[in-house]
């Protein structure tokens, strides 16, 4: 499993340049977590208002689908970096040193190109939808705002990508060196004693006699 690698202060250039992108992370996905937020908002209003005063919102499906790129795609720089994407570990998480760190370097450089090959026809998609004055059938919104928060949010994960490029090529050239500005790497006790320890659940965390942790 994966969780978020500290951003402290250090780690040279990567160190600057992770923090400075991960703080542009936290802001687009705080702006996701507003949306939702007012989206929940506005479906108790939807709701009270039909029912009680036969009021509903006027294009409220509308701007539920206009809504929806926004909610989905800003958060996905942010979770990139917190390790939060679902991937499948059964060879990975038995890999250790710079056998570990070139299969996540090639799952970064895949991961790069189709996110490039999403972000050209994105783009071209809500470029035809701003050329053409697409808009939704109901209220007649248009779409093309939203559609171009896609292209935008998968810039932000291409960057993000780079940057994890240039921490796994520097752990693969070091492979003793401390992460940076990648995920860090961690079973699935040690995840679930972070968990515990975050809800404030009071966990000790023992060390058997053979180095290991106590049950």
């Amino acid at each position: 499993m994966h969780n978020a690698a500290a951003t402290t202060a250090g780690g040279g250039a990567l160190g600057a340049i992770d923090r400075a992108m991960h703080a542009l992370e936290k802001f687009t996905a705080l702006i996701s977590g507003l949306g939702i937020f007012g989206l929940m908002l506005l479906g108790v209003v939807q709701i009270f208002g039909r029912k009680f005063f036969n009021a509903p919102i006027f294009g409220y499906i509308d701007i539920v689908e206009i809504a929806m790129s926004a909610l989905v795609f800003l958060g996905l720089a942010y979770t990139e970096r917190l390790g939060g994407h679902i991937r499948m570990e059964l060879i990975v998480t038995h890999l250790r040193g710079r056998w570990q760190w070139m299969f996540e370097l090639i799952g970064v450089i895949l991961g790069l190109i189709i996110v490039a090959v999403l972000i050209f026809y994105s783009w071209e998609h809500a470029m035809r939808a701003y050329r053409s004055g697409d808009s939704t059938i109901d209220a007649q919104y248009v779409l093309w705002p939203s559609k171009m928060i896609v292209p935008v949010s998968l810039a932000l994960l291409s960057l993000r990508l780079m940057i994890s490029l240039w921490g796994y090529l520097r752990l693969l050239s070091d492979p003793d060196a401390a992460p940076i500005a990648v995920p860090e790497v961690i079973d699935v006790e040690e995840q679930a004693l972070r968990d515990a320890e975050a809800a404030g659940v009071d966990v000790e965390r023992g060390i058997a006699p053979d180095g290991g942790r106590s049950g």
